[in-house]
């Protein structure tokens, strides 16, 4: 029977030994892209069903089950504004188990202006951006001969009243917006706070109420349709769906670059593996040119972001929300 020669068996076990370690490494390499758990992982959704915040959770529900392998699960928890969800979510084991769309109401304006039962900053791990859509500036029929946001806000000094304005409720952004352009241009405007934006815009294409700031989605539908003029968006950019109308950069206000925005986060404490995990998903189906027309029908243009990109820009969009209510001397009942 042939003999192995010591040095050749020595080069022979380090050989094995060699591959032994690479397909180990392969191994850990593929658990790290692999999702933790089997077990179907919870994503909220702080509304109830039906809507555009529905769309963006559905929707990325749907795609990271398939790139994950394993299902997300959408729960809708309405009331409070998103604060049942929220507090839901700051509660849940942090075993990236539970996770929750998050946006500009429940962790940039709400937190704002009223105290909580969670802090949006310490007791969540902020893990992407998903998108963000503009608010834009309309008026009722009364004010739509204007040409210009400028001759708009030239008339609007010359009422010798407050300008009435609807918003979808105390401490949002069609509300805090407004009082933001009023410390802008001097212009004085009495809010009227509806349940909703809709019966805000009802009330302003019935000349009812002189203008509003709402979502783009929420408007554009009377923008095409002509019973509400738009005279400005908060994006960086002009939206394609009202090419026309100038945003607020262009006309000298770069402040007012404001978002309704989406992300998702979890309860604080989760594992950076699984946070930075999760991250690169999201990140990869927001690159996928199908999701991005999709959003973008919807008024939401995508916005790719670390996990710390993310959690910057919340802190950011917080603080400037925390300024104006407190130069304002902004309050709301039960706050």
């Amino acid at each position: 029977m042939p003999t192995i020669s010591k040095n050749r068996r020595t080069l022979l076990q380090l050989v094995i030994a060699s591959i032994g370690s690479s397909f180990i490494a392969s191994e850990k390499s593929f658990a790290k892209d692999a999702w933790p758990s089997a077990k179907p992982i919870k994503l909220i959704i702080p509304a109830q069903p039906g809507g555009g915040l529905d769309l963006i959770a559905r929707t990325m529900a749907d795609k990271l089950s398939q790139a994950t392998g394993t299902s997300f699960i959408s729960e809708n928890i309405g009331g409070g504004g998103g604060t049942i969800a929220s507090l839901a979510t700051s509660r849940a084991n942090p075993d990236g188990q539970t996770f929750m769309v998050v946006n500009i109401s429940t962790h940039g304006t709400n937190p704002a202006i009223r105290n909580l039962p969670y802090d949006s900053m310490k007791d969540f791990n902020h893990i992407a951006m998903v998108g963000g859509s503009p608010n834009v500036f309309v008026v009722g029929p009364e004010l739509s001969k204007l040409e210009s946001i400028e001759a708009l806000f030239a008339e609007l000094k010359k009422k010798g009243r407050p300008i009435s304005y609807g918003s979808a409720g105390p401490g949002t952004s069609s509300h805090l917006l407004v009082e933001e352009l009023s410390v802008a241009t001097g212009i004085p405007f009495l809010h009227a706070p509806y349940r909703g934006i809709g019966p805000a815009l009802v009330d302003v294409m019935a000349g009812r109420v002189d203008v509003a700031f709402p979502g783009l989605i929420a408007a554009l539908q009377f923008i095409k349709g002509n019973r509400l003029k738009p005279f400005a968006v908060t994006s960086q950019v002009r939206m394609p769906q009202i090419q026309s109308v100038p945003t607020f950069t262009e006309i000298g206000m770069s402040e007012f670059s404001s978002l309704q925005w989406y992300g998702i986060s979890g309860p604080a404490g989760i594992p950076a593996e699984i946070v930075n995990n999760l991250n690169g998903h999201i990140n990869r189906i927001l690159k996928d040119p199908q999701i991005m027309a999709k959003f973008e029908a919807e008024t939401l243009n995508v916005m790719p972001m670390t996990p710390q990109q993310f959690t910057a820009y919340i802190d950011k969009d917080l603080n400037k929300w925390k300024k104006l209510v407190k130069e304002r001397g902004i309050q709301v009942d039960g706050a």
